[in-house]
């Protein structure tokens, strides 16, 4: 195995065509492992399964050794934030797995009986003063209350608008995209944040020196500087567990399979076997999330299947590596730097002359 660096092939000279962007078919190759590497691995999160059970959390945290802190991210303090049964917040870098709690209420027309005198919604009153076509509308929103097809019409994806609440609730497990183009990787100028042999981005906290620049870098928000150490931390895709062999504890210990972890070409097939299904099941507004190579970041390692908007789950709805356009700002750079030379040169030469 060849040695690797930190840096993008894209300053190394190993690349002329730029690939700081779009797909990258052997992102381990790309970062100096031999052909013989591992597949690429990943996590595919179905959030339409998720229960918030949280169990992705503690485990993770349990494993990581993680301290415990608030939604500020005060540590050795238990927090309630007071917004939502979610008290973790957001992810951190005490707090490498995230789920979220979305509250959604939406209006519904159900369809319920009118009120009328009593006896009136009898079937054996035999008085006139219910025949009519107020009888025969009255029976069928009573069999449509009780009729559990009808029901079904309801469920809060596909509801539709009218006067009575319904409610559900999002919930998703939120980690590190772990970027084909990752650019926190690109900033660091240590060494600390690395490529493994299975595709995934981690962070060695005994070189990071705490600069901080991969914090700016990540257009997901998620690497972050401990308060009072000064280094950053994220998921590791506990890679400690990949090289003997074991899953992630997130992936162990969800009891739902919210949380899917292998290689990441069979994940992408199931992801997109899965969203089929929903689609065929009327649930329109389902999507996937970090799944095209063609993205602003050539597709995410750590993939999700959500049930609403992006920005609903607090992700972005068009992340961009941040590093995307460095080469094409170091050529403009160097450009303006040549032409004031060339001015300064032009100034000085004809001082002389005079």
């Amino acid at each position: 195995m060849t040695s690797i660096s930190s840096a993008s092939p894209a300053f190394t000279g190993r690349d002329p065509d730029n690939r700081l962007f779009g797909p990258l078919p052997d992102v381990q190759g790309e970062a100096g492992y031999d052909g013989d590497h591992p597949a690429r691995v990943g996590f595919f999160t179905d959030t339409s399964v998720c229960i918030g059970c949280k169990a992705c959390e503690v485990a993770c945290k349990e494993w990581n050794t993680l301290p415990m802190d608030d939604a500020h991210g005060v540590r050795d303090v238990m927090g309630l934030s007071g917004m939502s049964y979610d008290n973790t917040g957001q992810l951190g870098a005490n707090s490498w797995r995230h789920v979220a709690f979305i509250e959604q209420t939406r209006t519904v027309d159900l369809p319920m009986p009118t009120f009328g005198r009593p006896g009136d919604d009898r079937q054996d009153s035999g008085r006139s003063v219910t025949d009519g076509p107020n009888d025969e509308s009255l029976a069928t929103a009573q069999q449509s209350v009780l009729n559990a097809e009808a029901l079904s019409e309801f469920d809060p994806q596909t509801g539709q608008s009218g006067t009575d609440k319904q409610i559900r609730w999002l919930m998703s497990s939120d980690v590190c995209k772990h970027c084909t183009h990752a650019g926190c990787l690109d900033v660091c100028p240590t060494g600390a944040l690395f490529r493994t042999e299975f595709g995934t981005v981690v962070v060695q906290g005994d070189i990071c020196n705490g600069c901080g620049y991969c914090v700016p870098s990540c257009p997901y928000g998620v690497i972050e500087q401990r308060k009072g150490d000064g280094r950053v931390f994220k998921c590791t895709m506990c890679y400690d567990r990949l090289t003997d062999g074991l899953q992630p504890a997130c992936a162990t210990a969800c009891p739902t399979q919210s949380i899917q972890f292998g290689n990441l070409d069979e994940l992408q097939a199931r992801a997109d076997a899965r969203l089929a299904t929903l689609k065929s099941q009327g649930v329109e507004t389902a999507r996937l999330y970090g799944r095209d190579e063609h993205d602003g970041v050539g597709g995410a390692g750590a993939f999700f299947l959500l049930l609403d908007e992006p920005e609903v789950y607090g992700l972005p709805p068009d992340p961009v590596v941040t590093t995307r356009d460095l080469p094409a700002m170091w050529k403009s750079a160097g450009a303006a730097a040549a032409m004031i030379v060339g001015v300064a040169l032009s100034a000085v030469l004809g001082s002389r002359r005079k």
